[in-house]
């Protein structure tokens, strides 16, 4: 078996930064944005927040995405020829798709919160009193979509893991062996 070092680094290092910079972002820029001196500085605080995270969101998700397409190309025998691993990488896919259309979505939503810069909130993803009635429905959205993100990415770090075991020599004998068997 060959080494896939490039893109395996790729998919792990760009997994890694999209789960934990979403996480991070729902769990201390959205509530800390409340703690800024008025409502409308609480806007700007989270919007500012967000739109530079997105760039690099963008870049974790293509590299990612990248070495997920490695990881599919160093593996296409054992996609094949191993009972599991074809499963495995139909329900890494399906997660993948869910996790860019939540981000997709989130990202819409988070556009038309940040075009307002300084909008009126109480926090991140929690409108004040005055929020004009657009954005408080898209951070009512967004309120659980900071979570939903995190959640599936985490999930795709759990499948991911058990991808890795299922390379070990063992299992690999097994899952070959099964096939065979049928």
């Amino acid at each position: 078996m060959a080494r896939n070092t490039v893109s395996r680094s790729l998919h792990d290092l760009g997994l890694s930064a999209w789960f934990g910079g979403t996480l991070a972002n729902a769990v201390s820029l959205n509530p800390a944005a409340a703690a800024a001196d008025d409502a409308s500085a609480s806007g700007a605080v989270a919007n500012t927040g967000w739109d530079r995270w997105t760039p690099v969101n963008a870049a974790a998700i293509g590299a990612h995405l990248i070495g997920s397409i490695g990881q599919l190309q160093g593996n296409a025998g054992r996609l094949h020829a191993q009972k599991g691993v074809g499963s495995m990488a139909l329900a890494k896919t399906g997660l993948t798709v869910a996790a860019l259309g939540l981000t997709a979505y989130s990202r819409v939503l988070g556009r038309q919160v940040s075009e307002h810069t300084a909008v009126p909130v109480e926090s991140g993803t929690k409108p004040a009193t005055s929020t004009p009635p657009a954005v408080a429905a898209a951070q009512s959205k967004l309120r659980m979509l900071q979570w939903a993100v995190p959640a599936v990415t985490g999930a795709l770090v759990v499948i991911s893991a058990f991808a890795g075991e299922q390379e070990r020599p063992s299992e690999v004998h097994r899952g070959l062996a099964k096939r065979v068997i049928g």
